[in-house]
C-alpha cells in the first residue's frame, strides 16, 4: 500500500477549499449521472450507507459504495458489491491523470473521490451510495446531482471548517441538495429545521422525514424492531443508535422504489447481513469487550444510551483516545458518567492527542502511554466487567488491528 499512498497528494487537511478540485474537474470535463444516494451528517453516515448498500445488493443490483475514513487500507473506501477496488485500478486512474492531479495539488480525499466515481461509471454500477467526508456544500463528494440526499444528524463538529453555530453547520450539510433533489432527514433542532426548510424551498426540493420505530428489543445476537409497515426487522448490531440508521436506509430505498425496486425480503435480508465495524462492536462476551468509534460528543451520547441498555449495570472500564480538534471536555463528561474507571491514551497519528494535550484532566484521569498494554491490562484485571475502547475511529481501528495481529490477548473463551 505504501506505493499507492506515495502517489496520492498529501495536501494539508487544514486547507478546506474546492477551488483546485473544481479546476481539475473542469479540465477533465468530469460528469457523473448514475442513480445515486448522497449522505451527509455528523454521525450515522457510514452505517446508513452500509445498510442501503446491502439492501440493494440483496435486490440484485450492482452497487458502488464510497465511504470514509478507511480502517486498514485505502482500498476500503471504494467498493463494488463489497469488493474493494484493487491496487492496480487505483494506480491506473492515478497514472492516467497524474499530471493534472499534481498541477492542481489535489488532496488524497479528492483523488479517491474522483477515482471512485470514475470507477463506478466504468463498471456500469446500477446505483451508487456516496458518503460525504466532512460537511457537504464544499465537500469533495459534492460534484454530482444525486437521486436522493440524506442528512443523518446535525451537531457542532469541525467548527473551524463548517461554521461555529448549528445553523451554519446545517446550511453546510444541506448544501449537497441540488435543484429538485429529494432529501431525507429527521426532525432536528428548530434552528436546523428552519435552515433546511428555507434552503429546500429555494431549491424546489421535497423534504421527507423518517418515521418512528416501535417494539425495540435487545437480543443476544442483535436488535429487533418495527418500522412503519415492516415487522420483525432485525440488525446484527448491539447499538440501539444503529436502528435509526437502518430506518434511514429503509426510507431511502422506499423513496427510490420506482427507480430501483426492492422487496420487503430484500430490506430484511440487507439489514440483517450488514456489519458495521467499530460501531459498538462486541469483540468478546467474557469479558464483555466493546470497540466503538465514538469520535464526537453526539456519538458518545448515543454510545452511552446503548451501553446502559445492553450491559446490566456492570462496571465499565474505559480506554479513550481522540484527535486534538475534538471537544474533549464534553466527551470526557459523557464517558465519566458511564465509566467506573477511565484511562486516557494516545496512538500513532499526527492529529492524535498526546499526554500534554490532556494536561487539564491529568489529576482526574490516568494517562497510559502504551494503548496496547493498557487494553491487555484491562482485559486481565477485569474479567467479569465491561471493557470499552472508544474515541477516534482511527484509534479504535488501530486497536482492532492489534487484536488481529495477536498483540492484544482476548480470552479464548470469548
Amino acid at each position: 500500500m505504501k506505493d499507492i499512498n506515495e502517489l496520492l497528494s498529501l495536501r494539508e487537511s487544514s486547507d478546506y477549499q474546492r477551488d483546485d478540485f473544481d479546476a481539475f474537474l473542469s479540465k477533465e470535463k468530469f460528469s457523473f449521472n448514475l442513480p445515486s444516494i448522497h449522505i451527509a451528517g455528523t454521525n450515522g453516515k457510514g452505517s446508513t450507507a452500509n445498510y442501503i448498500n446491502n439492501i440493494y445488493q440483496k435486490a440484485g443490483y450492482k452497487v458502488g459504495l464510497f465511504t470514509s475514513p478507511y480502517f486498514y487500507e485505502i482500498n476500503e473506501m471504494i467498493k463494488i458489491n463489497n469488493e474493494p477496488i484493487s491496487d492496480e485500478r487505483i494506480k491506473k486512474y492515478i497514472s492516467e491523470h497524474k499530471k493534472l492531479m499534481e498541477k492542481y495539488n489535489l488532496s488524497s480525499f479528492e483523488v479517491m473521490t474522483y477515482i471512485a466515481l470514475e470507477y463506478f461509471k466504468d463498471e456500469k454500477c446500477d446505483v451508487c451510495v456516496i458518503e460525504c467526508g466532512m460537511g457537504g456544500e464544499i465537500d469533495a463528494t459534492n460534484i454530482f446531482e444525486a437521486s436522493l440526499a440524506i442528512i443523518t444528524s446535525i451537531s457542532l463538529e469541525h467548527t473551524a471548517f463548517l461554521g461555529r453555530t448549528i445553523s451554519e453547520i446545517a446550511l453546510n450539510k444541506i448544501g449537497i441538495v441540488h435543484e429538485e433533489t429529494p432529501v431525507l432527514i429527521d426532525e432536528f433542532d428548530e434552528e436546523s429545521n428552519n435552515v433546511i426548510a428555507e434552503y429546500c424551498h429555494d431549491k424546489k426540493s421535497k423534504i421527507n422525514l423518517i418515521g418512528k420505530t416501535n417494539a425495540i428489543v435487545h437480543h443476544d445476537d442483535g436488535i429487533t424492531f418495527e418500522y412503519g409497515i415492516y415487522k420483525d426487522l432485525k440488525i446484527s448490531s448491539f447499538a440501539e443508535y444503529s436502528v435509526k440508521d437502518a430506518c434511514y436506509a429503509i426510507e431511502a430505498v422506499n423513496l427510490l422504489n420506482k427507480l430501483l425496486p426492492v422487496s420487503e425480503e430484500n430490506i430484511k435480508d440487507g439489514l440483517l447481513t450488514s456489519y458495521n465495524e467499530l460501531r459498538f462492536e462486541v469483540i468478546s462476551k467474557h469479558p464483555l469487550f466493546i470497540l466503538d468509534g465514538g469520535h464526537n460528543p453526539e456519538a458518545l451520547d448515543n454510545l452511552k444510551k446503548s451501553l446502559m441498555k445492553f450491559t446490566d449495570f456492570k462496571p465499565v472500564h474505559t480506554l479513550f483516545a481522540c484527535f486534538r480538534d475534538k471537544n474533549l471536555p464534553a466527551m470526557l463528561n459523557t464517558l465519566g458518567e458511564i465509566s467506573t474507571t477511565l484511562n486516557l491514551t494516545t496512538f500513532d497519528h499526527p492529529r492524535a492527542r498526546q499526554m500534554e494535550d490532556y494536561f487539564l484532566f491529568g489529576d482526574e484521569y490516568e494517562f497510559k502511554s502504551d494503548a496496547v498494554a493498557a487494553v491487555n491490562e484491562l482485559l486481565a484485571q477485569y474479567p467479569d466487567d465491561i471493557i470499552l475502547v472508544t474515541g477516534s475511529l482511527a484509534f479504535v481501528s488501530f486497536i482492532k488491528s492489534q487484536i488481529k495481529e495477536g498483540k492484544i490477548h482476548v480470552p479464548s473463551e470469548a
